[in-house]
């Protein structure tokens, strides 16, 4: 029950960070979805032995999390889950490839280690800038630019109606859980002869709520299209930032910027 408050609590609070009146908050949301898929195609695109210029790509959510005022620690807290996943998955690289790439002193990094350092290295960049994009930009704004991409409108209403849903259905599970509780008060958790009909009755009466949800979007003017709302800078001022941010991030991909950056002051 905990746990449910604790998920619903931090959609909305992801919700709140997005609705901040900071600089990156009211770029327009075209260029931050253009330029968060130009950055993961970009660090997916890096060879699995090529770390030192995967760390160049460090720097495309370094700055936007300082200059957007978004906090490391509750980031790291909220994709702990995905990462932790990933380290599990590599870490059986080095177990299957042992082939010698260099030596560092007497210790030998084998090709495994590399590409499992790769695979945590483009997990956390790619996880870090989709994080970066929910936390300045609702949800809203983010199927605008989908629709302005010319994603279909079918495939971009069924993703925020799953997002909007989401919540209903958690709250729903929340009302369900309070409710045993305290018609069982000795108990702990739910009884297994008991998860069959909770879950057949919480979907019965989120799909009630949502279909509430829908008719009340429906007399509102919803029709599968989307509207840009709020505040935003100039429209020449997002455009610099997806053209520089898109240069500076090819830059980064084409240029060995550590290794030149070692050249010069460690010659």
């Amino acid at each position: 029950m905990a746990g449910i408050g604790k998920a619903i609590d931090e959609i909305h609070s992801l919700e709140n960070l997005a609705e901040r009146g900071t600089l990156l908050c009211r770029i327009h949301p075209l260029a931050k979805v253009l330029v968060t898929l130009w950055y993961l195609i970009l660090v997916m695109s890096f060879d699995v032995r090529d770390i030192s210029g995967l760390l160049g790509m460090a720097a495309y959510p370094v700055i936007l999390m300082i200059s957007g005022d978004i906090s490391v620690r509750q980031a790291l807290g909220r994709v702990r889950p995905i990462l932790l996943t990933v380290c599990l998955i590599g870490a059986a690289n080095p177990l299957f490839d042992r082939a010698p790439c260099l030596a560092v002193g007497s210790f030998t990094v084998t090709s495994g280690m590399l590409s499992m350092a790769a695979l945590l290295l483009k997990a956390g960049f790619a996880v870090s800038a989709s994080y970066i994009l929910i936390a300045s930009t609702t949800m809203e704004q983010i199927c605008y630019a989908l629709r302005k991409l010319h994603v279909p409108r079918v495939l971009v209403t069924v993703f925020l109606l799953i997002y909007r849903y989401l919540v209903l259905m958690l709250k729903e599970a929340d009302r369900i859980t309070q409710a045993y509780s305290l018609r069982s008060p000795g108990e702990k958790g739910i009884r297994k002869s008991a998860w069959g009909p909770l879950a057949g009755q919480m979907l019965l009466r989120s799909i009630d709520r949502a279909n509430t949800v829908y008719e009340s979007m429906t007399l509102r003017g919803f029709r599968g299209e989307f509207f840009l709302r709020g505040s935003f800078v100039p429209l020449w001022q997002s455009v610099c930032y997806g053209v520089l941010w898109g240069g500076v991030l090819l830059l980064f991909r084409l240029v060995p910027v550590f290794e030149l950056a070692g050249r010069v002051f460690m010659p």
